[in-house]
């Protein structure tokens, strides 16, 4: 077997622990540095009813639309950035044909190997350059539009803050776009042994504590739905729960699927926060989001290598008195999240 063949992939996890009422806690700030979110799951140990706040919270989690067919030259428009854009760039992951192609400047990918066969193109789409009839604006929509047209389908999501305007639905009204609403799902896990945390402790003690990675390892298996039991006939894992360890009775499981943008998924994790408001039997609870697997990004503007597994996520651990845990992850080839 080649060496390349037989080596693990990398992944990497980092972890930090902070207090969600502190001023200077930056959990909303690492929300919003992970801008594309396919899946987000919360779990709560002791739990066998939602709190209705909490249900209204999911309830609001927003739309998201489908457009097929989009000509990437329209999102570099100023009708569209002057109605949906504060702030933002277009980033583009193209193959080496294209990238030659379209003529604008970019960047071999830092994953492509000595031979470059991947480039990224950035666009500042709010640069004071960008301005229309500008020759840099000019270039680009030239480029886009007529020496190498790009038309994909999209995923759109867009927070409104309330002001008025076009919407998304208007002003893709002659294209073929589609509302669609995020799939929600909830499940009660009865008997459902638990790591024992201690939330001062990232590193976990021997028989009074689990660590960090213990629990990350752990709620990986319940989120999908790998058995606990460390049965030696099961064909498919003997995972069995870290010690120490306790059984719950009931855990609650939530699962939204869909485009989720970072402002919802703050207004949850605030409210997951507000949830130890009132004595609860649980003493922690978790938040974990995915990323798209085949973003070109992951957090930030850093470099996604969607090619080799496309691992994108992060985790917050809440405990009662609003310390919490955030563990990012990420696969092969990406940079270390912020």
């Amino acid at each position: 077997m080649p060496a390349r063949l037989a080596r693990a992939p990398r992944h990497l996890l980092v972890c930090e622990k902070g207090h969600a009422r502190h001023p200077r806690s930056r959990h909303a700030a690492h929300v919003r540095d992970h801008a594309y979110s396919c899946r987000v799951s919360f779990l709560i140990p002791e739990c066998a009813l939602l709190p209705e706040v909490l249900k209204s919270t999911i309830a609001d989690i927003g739309e998201y639309y489908l457009v097929r067919n989009l000509s990437i030259h329209e999102l570099v428009t100023h009708e569209f950035i002057d109605a949906f854009v504060k702030k933002g760039k277009l980033i583009l992951s193209v193959d080496k044909d294209t990238y030659e192609e379209l003529g604008l400047q970019g960047r071999p990918s830092r994953y492509s190997g000595k031979k470059a066969m991947r480039y990224i193109i950035t666009i500042d789409l709010t640069d004071a350059g960008f301005h229309p009839e500008s020759k840099k604006h000019n270039r680009v929509l030239w480029a886009l539009k007529e020496k190498k047209p790009l038309e994909f389908d999209f995923l759109l999501a867009w927070y409104n803050t309330g002001a008025e305007g076009s919407t998304l639905m208007s002003y893709f009204s002659k294209s073929q776009i589609q509302a669609l609403k995020p799939k929600i799902t909830f499940s009660t896990l009865r008997d459902l042994q638990c790591p024992v945390l201690q939330s001062n402790d990232l590193q976990g003690k021997p028989e009074e504590s689990c660590s960090t990675e213990e629990l990350f390892e752990w709620l990986g298996a319940v989120l999908n739905q790998v058995s606990l039991d460390n049965n030696s006939s099961s064909f498919l894992s003997t995972y069995c729960c870290p010690e120490p360890n306790t059984v719950v009775e009931k855990a609650f499981l939530c699962t939204i699927t869909g485009f989720i943008i970072p402002e919802k998924i703050i207004q949850l994790l605030e409210q997951l926060c507000c949830y130890f408001g009132e004595p609860k039997l649980a003493y922690w609870l978790t938040l974990t989001v995915h990323g798209f697997a085949d973003s070109p990004v992951s957090w930030r503007e850093s470099e996604h290598g969607f090619h080799k597994g496309g691992e994108n996520l992060y985790n917050f651990v809440i405990f009662r008195n609003l310390d919490y845990w955030l563990q990012m992850a990420v696969g092969a080839h990406d940079d270390c999240p912020p």
